[in-house]
């Protein structure tokens, strides 16, 4: 193996209320639906660790690596509570070797919807907040649940993006190891389920037969993989995580630049990768859907479905009102109720699951009775 890619997610979604009109209709506002309250706290948990979180960043960066980092536009929003928090992350950009991500600003699903002017919109807002906050502009992307939808890709060649980041599955490889650039639509990597997983979510398992996992040890194992490049995709919050369950995390990232340079491994960003290496071509890019935790996972039953297509209506609806484009609380409530992690949390088929589909499709179906009374 020549290169690993390193991509760190942090996103932080606005929750949604256990929702009843029982009061009346009244104006949409974000405490109307959201439940700031736990929002707050759960923004407030993640603060207390990312200045620590990102001085052991710092100094795996001082021994070598190179991170490209995916924040979402919620978290960015959320910031506003610290500013501490979006301050370390400047201070992680002033290094010089870290790369941001671009993606959908409110971690939305707009990739899917059959008109991809919401979903531009999006991308071209979180470019804009990315550039304005840390002086870098976005030449990756990367979709919410690493979503792979394929006709997305003229879209970002129009705003200036270079590649792409998805999930490495089955459907999409067949027997193929994701261990290339690989072309269709736009360049893209492919996330190394495993190895991705295997710092994320096994690390701290002690009862996992590769426990305790070092630095050294890793880097053995990409070097014995054929190919280009391996692309890890993990999620921030794992790395303060697993460092509290059982310690040693914090060593492994230190320690990773140094032991895959001895491996004569490099590390690099997205962009670089495109740009060294020859893509192998894959159809299924542009064929077939896939996402990090499986497609059935965001659209497996009907009320999935069913919000989908309401937020699909409301954009029609909303795009009709002129007075919509200057209204940017109500563009901020549309945004949050696109979340992934709202289909996410339909995603069961018990009765809890069943009763978050009726509640947030009573919001959205609130939303739209605003729209047409002109409330918003």
């Amino acid at each position: 193996m020549e290169s690993i890619c390193v991509c760190v997610e942090l996103h932080l979604p606005y929750h949604l209320k256990w929702y009843w009109p029982a009061d009346g209709y009244r104006k949409p506002e974000i405490s109307t639906y959201f439940d700031q309250e736990r929002t707050f706290n759960n923004f407030q948990h993640m603060a207390a660790s990312i200045g620590r979180t990102n001085k052991v960043l710092t100094r795996s960066i001082e021994n070598g690596a190179v991170y490209t980092l995916n924040l979402s536009g919620t978290f960015l929003d959320q910031c506003s509570w610290d500013p501490r928090a979006l301050n370390s992350f400047k201070d992680l950009a002033d290094t010089g070797n870290v790369a941001f991500a671009a993606s959908t600003y409110y971690h939305s699903l707009s990739a899917l919807y059959p008109d991809l002017t919401e979903f531009k919109e999006q991308v071209w807002t979180h470019m804009e907040r990315i550039t304005e906050l840390f002086d870098i502009v976005p030449s990756t992307f990367v979709n919410p649940e690493l979503l792979v939808s394929g006709n997305i890709g003229g879209v970002l060649k129009k705003l200036g993006l270079t590649c792409m980041v998805a999930e490495g599955s089955g459907n999409m490889l067949n027997t193929d190891m994701p261990v290339n650039v690989f072309s269709g639509g736009v360049p893209t990597l492919l996330r190394h389920i495993d190895l991705s997983e295997d710092i994320s979510k096994r690390f701290s398992d002690k009862l996992w037969d590769s426990y305790p996992l070092i630095a050294d040890r890793f880097a053995s194992w990409i070097e014995g993989i054929e190919g280009d490049i391996i692309t890890l995709y993990l999620d921030y919050g794992s790395i303060p995580w697993n460092e509290s369950r059982t310690g040693g995390m914090f060593q492994f990232l230190q320690d990773l630049p140094q032991s895959l340079e001895e491996r004569g491994i490099s590390m690099v960003r997205p962009e670089d990768a495109i740009r060294r290496f020859e893509s192998v071509k894959l159809d299924t890019l542009k064929t077939e859907s896939a996402a990090r935790h499986g497609m059935e996972s965001l659209l497996g039953s009907h009320a999935q479905h069913f919000y989908m297509k309401q937020l699909e209506i409301i954009v029609q609806e909303l795009a009709e009102r002129i007075d919509f484009s200057e209204n940017r609380e109500m563009k901020r409530i549309f945004g949050y109720l696109q979340q992934s992690d709202i289909f996410l949390d339909m995603n069961t088929a018990n009765i809890v699951g069943y009763e978050r589909a009726v509640n947030n499709l009573s919001i959205l179906s609130d939303l739209r009775r605003a729209i047409w009374e002109g409330r918003t």
